[in-house]
């Protein structure tokens, strides 16, 4: 089964880091919830937001730069 590579604009605006209450940006080609300035990424599977901190991916040095 595809994983769903879209999320809903409104929840988008809606969903925040736990604990910090970031914003967050989606990223189509992994799938995930990133906050760059908090450093994680969050997945999404079956278009669900997985918003538990041990789910979340570090992200790299060079990811963490605003591109």
């Amino acid at each position: 089964m595809a994983e769903n590579k879209s999320i809903d604009r409104r929840l988008l605006e809606m969903l925040v880091v736990p604990g910090t209450n970031e914003p967050l940006e989606f990223d189509r080609a992994r799938n995930e919830l990133v906050s760059r300035k908090v450093g994680l990424a969050f997945p999404v599977r079956d278009g669900i937001p997985i918003m538990l901190r041990e789910e979340a991916r570090e992200l790299e040095d060079h990811e963490k730069l605003v591109c």
